[in-house]
């Protein structure tokens, strides 16, 4: 059974990998209505991702006999104004995910829950690279973005990006 913190914030944290899947489909929606459908795939598989994220500490949870509380998703409150926008806003939310991450993480170390924090390895790492993906994709937008052929280029080479199930094991 898990210390009652802990259960919380892993509780917590199942509800904000939710809203960070609905987030990245709010994004996935804003490029495709902006006709680039690469982009638009790019933030889909993210927000598969994320909603995969959150069925693995749902599912840790029950492993341990936790009882997990689903709540609502907040409708997210980003303000979707331009494209570069859009990329630095996901990646100011996966720097925001990993220190939710994070303390988790230092909270399980604190009591001693080292099953929590081997389990959690696989988030923080996986949060290194989200970011870096996140990053990268600002550094390419910002080199190729601009002009509006290497933009499609950019874009065609986002519509080939496949969704890829955690290989996390439980």
């Amino acid at each position: 059974m898990l210390n009652e913190k802990i259960a919380e914030l892993l509780n917590q944290q199942i509800n904000k990998e939710f809203y960070s899947a609905y987030l990245y489909l709010d994004f996935s929606n804003y490029f495709y209505d902006a006709g680039l459908d690469g982009f638009g795939n790019w933030y889909k598989i993210q927000a598969q991702e994320e909603r995969d994220h959150a069925m693995l500490i749902l599912r840790y949870m029950q492993m341990n006999g936790m009882k997990v509380t689903l709540d609502a998703i907040e409708k997210p409150s980003v303000e979707l104004t331009s494209n570069l926008g859009v990329l630095e806003a996901g990646y100011s939310h996966e720097q925001y995910v990993t220190g939710l991450i994070n303390t988790i993480y230092a909270a399980a170390h604190d009591v001693n829950d080292f099953r929590t924090t081997q389990f959690l390895d696989w988030f923080i790492k996986e949060q290194g690279e989200e970011e870096e993906n996140a990053d990268n994709l600002i550094k390419k937008y910002k080199l190729f973005g601009e002009d509006p052929r290497s933009l499609y280029m950019l874009d065609n080479e986002l519509k080939a990006r496949v969704y890829a199930a955690p290989s996390l094991v439980i």
